[in-house]
């Protein structure tokens, strides 16, 4: 029904953005809502709309290579949006369809509601069917830290802060994020929240 919309976002949560197009603020559910700046810049941001018998929800992804991953993992039994949004939350999708490829079991397992079944289940439905998406996947790269302050205090607590609540959302455990966040603490050149979660959810897949 929708391919994309074009708009300019007005707010950034948690778990997801509000993208005002013509007067109408449309809630998208995103995999990280804080790879989204609010400005008056006009984004494009493509769709995919969720229908169940309690609700209609869109999700919004920057890439259209994020939007048909999300659709593909969404087919495979065990895993609903929430799931798949958490999946591509690194913003690198070449990593999950190199590892569903490669049968990488061990890879797949580390994100939150995935075990060795769901992970079986996903290189059985998916793989040899992803080839498409592999050229066309697009890697995020971090932007540049900036110096470090003085006195060894952070002064990014509140990214900080929201990177933890978005991860919560996405469905990591309150135990596993306080294993994490001694090291961002220590890390206060990341500077975005943005930032803090591709850290973070590097050290969340060295877990286990």
């Amino acid at each position: 029904m929708y391919d994309y919309i074009i708009g300019q976002v007005k707010r950034v949560t948690p778990e997801y953005i509000v993208l005002e197009q013509n007067q109408i603020g449309w809630c998208l559910h995103t995999p990280n809502p804080f790879a989204f700046q609010i400005n008056e810049s006009n984004q494009q941001v493509f769709i995919h709309m969720h229908v169940r018998e309690d609700a209609h929800l869109l999700f919004g992804f920057k890439t259209m290579t994020q939007r048909e991953l999300f659709r593909k993992l969404i087919q495979v039994s065990g895993i609903g949006p929430k799931g798949a949004l958490a999946i591509l939350a690194s913003g690198n999708p070449t990593q999950v369809v190199s590892a569903i490829e490669n049968e990488d079991e061990s890879f797949l397992i580390k994100f939150p509601g995935v075990g060795k079944k769901t992970a079986r289940q996903m290189i059985l439905d998916l793989k040899g069917k992803l080839g498409n998406l592999v050229s066309e996947a697009n890697v995020v790269i971090p932007s540049k830290d900036d110096e470090l302050p003085l006195f060894g205090v952070n002064p990014n607590q509140h990214q900080l802060d929201e990177a933890i609540l978005a991860l919560s959302a996405l469905g990591y455990s309150e135990k596993e994020l306080a294993k994490i966040k001694p090291q961002l603490e220590e890390n206060d050149s990341l500077s975005t929240t943005e930032n803090y979660m591709k850290n973070a959810l590097q050290l969340l897949l060295t877990l286990k």
